[in-house]
């Protein structure tokens, strides 16, 4: 859990072979023991133990101390299995004898209860920013089980609640309009899982935050204007983009993602061309496009909920690191907008320097540049007084997102 590919994507993958039953279980056991790794590290003297068998004791741990439904004995021969396959038989006794050890002295409630959820590092920012209150509503925010949201596709508003009410599930209206929520009937059934959801195979609809949606709205392009997508998977705002008349091509250069991006816009049907392409790289010509749109890597910081992973990958040094990226990606962004065109910028960021303070620094080294929000395209709570958009979670209870709409001067001059 504390390397290679994103949660989301590789937890999809792991689980493609499981039973419905199983796959909840795998849901619950990785995300929650993200949300709880620094609790669980207290549980547990990691100092001294293989670091393949780390993870391998927090997924135990947390089982001993959070899930009813798995006994103990369950639990431990479990990892202890997990451990051979691993490690080698020696692991098997060290993890035997760690969990037994924590199954014996009880819940571990009482010592996760005031534990930090998220680095240190990170909540004193948070606090410097948004006062200690704010800051716990956002953790707070962060370690609740997200709601699934959808935007309809090929069916309308009205139609896919007719037929997910049908279907026996709960379906209310996201914030600020942006969508559907969809839960069980039950509060102790959990989340479907989107491909359960009627109208899934036909493409009646995206899995989409309502913060995301509200992204595309807020960059108004007008019917008809060409729109290259530079980042698009897994593909929402360009299927969004798209259905709202543009002509959109969908870009990205990260092999794994692109796989998510055809699979979308194939089930939606949408007519969008897609190319694996690295924005460095002038991948088309200059001052081309009516509108770009660059939602860049970034933080993830106001997605935590959704990326339990994220508040770990994470380190001080790297919102620096960051920063530097999405500027050279914001210039090469720009020199594919015609004059008089939009460049869009957006990440799913909290953090100043990757947003309102890039787009700063971003209009000082291009003056043919100048903010141009759209009147009416995003509600008033959520625009800064600078134009741009920005949700807060523990604010407005959607996903975090920044988004900064830029004109090109349609007289032309560079600033590169």
């Amino acid at each position: 859990m504390g390397g290679g590919a994103p949660f989301a994507a590789a937890r999809d993958r792991a689980v493609q072979t499981l039973s419905e039953r199983d796959r909840r279980l795998a849901f619950e056991l990785s995300a929650g023991v993200l949300r709880s790794r620094r609790a669980l590290d207290g549980t547990l003297d990691l100092r001294h133990a293989d670091p393949r068998l780390h993870d391998i004791l927090r997924l135990g741990a947390y089982q001993l101390h959070r899930l009813t439904r798995v006994p103990p004995h369950a639990a431990v021969s479990t990892s202890v299995e997990l451990a051979r396959e691993a490690a080698g038989e020696p692991a098997t006794r060290y993890v035997n004898q760690a969990l037994r050890r924590l199954a014996a002295a009880g819940s571990g409630e009482r010592e996760t209860a005031t534990t930090p959820t998220h680095p240190e590092w990170l909540l004193a920012r948070w606090r410097e920013r948004f006062g200690p209150e704010e800051t716990e509503a956002l953790v707070a925010w962060n370690d609740r089980k997200p709601s699934l949201v959808l935007q309809p596709v090929r069916w309308d508003a009205a139609e896919l609640r007719r037929a997910l009410t049908g279907a026996g599930f709960g379906v209310g209206d996201a914030p600020f309009g942006a969508g559907l929520t969809v839960s069980r009937t039950t509060h102790t059934s959990p989340s479907p899982h989107p491909a359960q959801l009627p109208g899934y195979g036909e493409g009646a609809f995206i899995v989409q935050d309502p913060a995301q949606a509200l992204v595309a709205r807020y960059a108004a392009i007008p019917r008809g204007a060409s729109v290259y997508d530079a980042c698009a998977a897994p593909g929402g705002k360009a299927i969004a983009l798209a259905l709202a008349g543009a002509q959109v091509t969908a870009a990205d250069v990260r092999p794994g993602r692109l796989g998510r991006l055809r699979e979308a816009v194939a089930r939606t049907g949408v007519a969008i061309p897609i190319v694996a392409a690295d924005l460095l790289c002038a991948p088309t010509g200059a001052e081309r496009w009516d509108a770009v749109l660059l939602d860049a890597p970034c933080s993830a910081t106001g997605t935590m909920a959704r990326h339990p992973d994220a508040r770990w990958r994470l380190r001080p040094g790297g919102l620096g690191r960051l920063a530097q990226r999405q500027a050279a990606l914001l210039d090469a962004a720009a020199s594919l907008v015609r004059p008089g065109g939009v460049l869009v910028y957006a990440t799913c960021s909290l953090e100043p320097e990757e947003n309102a303070a890039q787009v700063e620094e971003f209009l000082v080294r291009h003056p043919d540049f100048q903010r141009a929000p759209a009147t009416g395209s995003a509600p008033a709570e959520l625009l800064t007084p600078a134009g741009e958009l920005q949700a807060l979670p523990q604010r407005h209870a959607i996903d975090g997102a920044y988004a900064a709409r830029l004109v090109r001067h349609a007289a032309g001059g560079g600033g590169r």
